[in-house]
């Protein structure tokens, strides 16, 4: 299981073999992980436009755009963790993979247990270490991130487990419109209308007057913004 503490890691499996594709995002679901999957770096591309991942899984022998070639472009805007994934197993492919920006290299055939085990291990260095103790503050309001505990005047405010997601998935971003697509995704939200019913429940809580939310903003024809102190 994953061990990261706000929630499951969301990882994108990027793999043209059909097979391999489908094996690893039953196995990484399996293992507790939320997992989304493409056939090549323009199918994965598009997917990270608009959502965030915590890690990806990358082969490199793929047509068109190789994984060396995503790895390197991805690098030089995030840090996001990338495992690459290879049938070719020279040092020299290793050496490659690792000078474009990887931070792990696992060679076909794998042990699934093997990959989980690396995963764990990139996704434990990635995470920040003052995660569990974070505490963001709006107004009368206070919402541990690692706990997905709010207080309102220090007394502990009950949230449902949606509202908590959602509330976590903004406070990661704090000042940063986020779309409803994307928090749909973050929170395994079936339908975007559902963010928008989870968000006039937490203006109930969390804002002096939810008809006129200062803290829980609503930016329009993108999605909602959480603004802190």
């Amino acid at each position: 299981m994953t061990e990261i503490s706000e929630g499951p890691a969301h990882i994108l499996v990027v793999d043209d073999d059909d097979r391999i594709r489908t094996l690893l995002k039953r196995y990484l679901s399996e293992n507790g992980f939320r997992t989304s999957v493409a056939s090549d770096a323009r199918q994965a591309r598009t997917i990270m436009g608009s959502v965030d991942f915590d890690l990806l899984v990358l082969d490199v022998m793929m047509p068109g755009e190789s994984g060396f070639d995503l790895t390197k472009s991805v690098r030089a805007a995030s840090n996001v963790p990338i495992l690459l994934l290879t049938a070719r197993g020279l040092p020299e492919d290793r050496i490659e993979g690792l000078e474009r920006g990887a931070d792990d290299y696992l060679s076909k055939p794998f042990e699934p247990r093997e990959l989980l085990l690396r995963i764990n291990a990139l996704l434990r260095r990635a995470r920040p270490a003052s995660l569990d103790r974070k505490e963001l503050t709006f107004g009368e309001c206070t919402f541990s991130v690692g706990r997905g505990e709010l207080r309102r005047n220090g007394e502990l405010v009950k949230l449902t487990a949606g509202e908590a997601g959602l509330l976590k998935a903004l406070a990661k971003k704090p000042g940063e419109p986020i779309s409803r697509q994307a928090l749909a995704e973050q929170t395994s939200t079936s339908m975007e209308r559902s963010i928008d019913v989870q968000v006039t429940r937490l203006r109930k809580k969390i804002e002096e007057d939810p008809r006129a939310p200062i803290y829980l903003q609503t930016v329009r024809g993108i999605g909602y913004i959480l603004m802190s102190d």
